[in-house]
């Protein structure tokens, strides 16, 4: 998770309640920094003998004005306000007096962090593959039940419950399911990535963190900051050429002289291209039923949270289709759905009742956690989610793209041989895909003995090497430290007196969690803010994600599958001891070096 940078102890508590409200921001966005790094680390690896990279401690001591010498820190920070309020990277927040909302600049580094062009580039260019990937396992609902079903399913009713949802309307022979069945799909993905080398005399190598299918944000503020960072680097050029050649030669360790030549922040075509995505996908309906429909009262239709806060994020989105394709937007959350939504069960046409609008596709940025279905299993949300999936709307993601992107699938197709189930006659993509997985290992039934002695491994004391995680996105889950070594004492045992791998037993409570290999990516110096104020200085993290959209017929056909932008994070490498399963991050760029 995001995680809070060591204060000193005389402030440490002022300053954490001050910026509690920073957490519900990026709630949805901290599942993919849980396992990071910890600033003591003494286990030895479970795959060698020798020690993880030493982190180093970050400190706020430091006079964070002389950081860089040939310009003060508040006027580089005043150029970065200035232009965030004026190019709208903002949040919006609600007062607790009153409930209303105000806006304020978004969590950012101050200056982007260095990156491996060649490590980027990699990440570009398997987007399209995970796109594809994605769509060829929600069409084998055989593997989504052997690996979701039984145990995932049992102890996690939330994906008990999409699994489902998803055999009602596309595996059972339902005739109201004929319209959803025969619908194109439509995916917005987000691939995250650790540069990750397991001790300090490894080169780093790019690692899949996890796979969004689902409400992946930050689209919109990701092109906002890497323009920022694109100005703050040319306009300072000179100022900050000191600071930024340290962090690229850190991440570029081998080379002790020079660095490569700097490519520098690279264009984030994520704004344009996921609205295109979107556009395609409304422009096929508009086409498909030309006959029953009029194009000029179609709509999108973004189904969001009731009191979303990344409102800014959506809206950039929402913009950027009207004002490039003139498309309309409306936005509803599940529960004003319920009573709102009319389907006409022939047809498939989905109106909303308050405005007679026809949605030709949906986008779900809600819907991906249990709390966006407070009426309960059989309540009106969960109605209203199946309503528009039975729909022959495009729907984005669609429940077999939803399901795909759960953690226990992530795991089942890092196992050996199961890539191959979806591509038998294409050994480059499977190679390229393959060589981003982390150590993925079942805690369910299914563990095979590999699985088994990393569970032992967290057992022997090796936990700082793992990250236990369940299948709920959103972040705040996750069991790292001594808590994942508790949570497997408390959930193990073994048979005889022989306390190994060969007599564990997992039990069933651990069914709905996956154990992943930690990742140490490199350390850089970094300057965070935080409603337009200097937070401080100290290493950081950071993880990079890339966009990549696809358009896929009822048949399988592909009719759009490209990289669609970038994304990163970033935030002080520092953790307390044990762990802790949430934090604080930054919006971030990478300067390609």
């Amino acid at each position: 998770m995001f995680h809070q940078k060591r204060l000193t102890k005389s402030v440490f508590n002022l300053y954490i309640n001050s910026l509690l409200p920073l957490v519900i921001f990026f709630v949805h966005t901290t599942a993919t920094f849980a396992w990071t790094t910890t600033n003591k680390v003494q286990s030895t690896s479970a795959a060698a003998a020798a020690s993880p990279p030493q982190i180093s401690t970050t400190s706020t001591e430091v006079s964070i004005q002389a950081i860089m010498s040939d310009i003060p820190l508040d006027t580089l920070a005043a150029h970065a306000n200035s232009y965030a309020s004026a190019n709208g990277i903002q949040v919006e927040r609600r007062r607790d007096d009153d409930n209303s909302s105000f806006f304020e600049c978004a969590p950012m580094s101050l200056l982007p962090n260095a990156y491996p062009k060649d490590a980027f580039q990699q990440a570009h260019d398997v987007a399209p593959a995970f796109n594809e990937l994605i769509d060829r396992v929600s069409r084998d609902p055989a593997f989504l039940q052997d690996t979701l079903g039984g145990g995932v399913s049992n102890m996690d009713p939330y994906t008990g419950k999409l699994l489902q949802l998803y055999q009602q309307v596309y595996v059972n022979e339902d005739t109201s399911s004929k319209p959803a069945k025969a619908a194109d799909r439509l995916g917005i993905h987000r691939s995250d990535y650790m540069l990750h080398r397991p001790t300090e005399q490894d080169p780093y190598q790019l690692k899949q963190v996890e796979l969004n299918t689902i409400a992946a944000s930050f689209a919109g503020l990701s092109c906002k900051i890497a323009s920022l960072h694109q100005y703050l680097t040319t306009r300072f050029a000179t100022e900050t050429s000191d600071w930024m050649e340290a962090n690229q030669k850190i991440v570029s360790p081998d080379n002790n002289e020079a660095t490569t030549v700097a490519v520098g922040v690279p264009e984030n075509p994520a704004l344009q291209r996921i609205p295109l995505a979107m556009k395609t996908a409304f422009d096929r309906y508009a086409q498909r039923f030309v006959d029953t429909v009029n194009k000029k009262n179609l709509v999108i239709l973004f189904v969001v949270q009731d009191g979303e806060t990344n409102t800014v994020d959506q809206r950039l989105l929402e913009f950027a289709l009207w004002e490039t394709h003139g498309i309309p937007v409306t936005r509803r959350s599940l529960t004003k759905l319920h009573s709102d939504l009319e389907l006409n069960q022939e047809s498939g046409a989905m109106i909303l009742r308050s405005t007679g609008q026809e949605v030709a596709v949906v986008y779900f940025r809600a819907g991906y956690a249990p709390t966006d279905y407070p009426d309960g299993d059989e309540g009106i949300e969960w109605h209203a989610r199946l309503l528009l999936e039975q729909s022959r709307a495009a729907k984005c993601p669609s429940l077999g793209y939803h399901l795909a992107g759960t953690k226990k699938v992530q795991q089942e197709l890092a196992r050996p041989g199961v890539l191959e189930r979806f591509y038998p006659d294409d050994k480059q993509k499977v190679e390229a895909m393959r060589l981003c997985f982390a150590g993925l290992y079942s805690m369910g039934d299914d563990a095979t003995p590999e699985d088994l002695q990393a569970a032992q491994n967290v057992l022997d004391g090796k936990e700082a090497f793992y990250v236990l995680k369940p299948q709920r996105e959103g972040g705040g889950y996750n069991f790292y430290g001594k808590d994942l070594a508790k949570k497997l004492k408390e959930n193990t045992s073994h048979k005889g007196s022989d306390k190994d791998a060969s007599t564990l037993q997992l039990g069933e409570n651990l069914a709905e969690y996956i154990l992943m290999e930690r990742l140490f990516p490199p350390q850089q110096r970094a300057i965070l803010l935080r409603g337009g104020k200097v937070e401080g200085s100290g290493d950081s993290v950071s993880e990079l994600g890339c966009y990549g959209c696809i358009l896929v017929d009822h048949e399988g056909k592909v009719l759009h599958n490209e990289y669609a932008g970038f994304l990163l994070r970033t935030k002080f490498s520092n953790v307390d001891e044990g762990g802790v399963a949430s934090g604080f991050a930054t919006l971030s760029s990478p300067y390609l070096c």
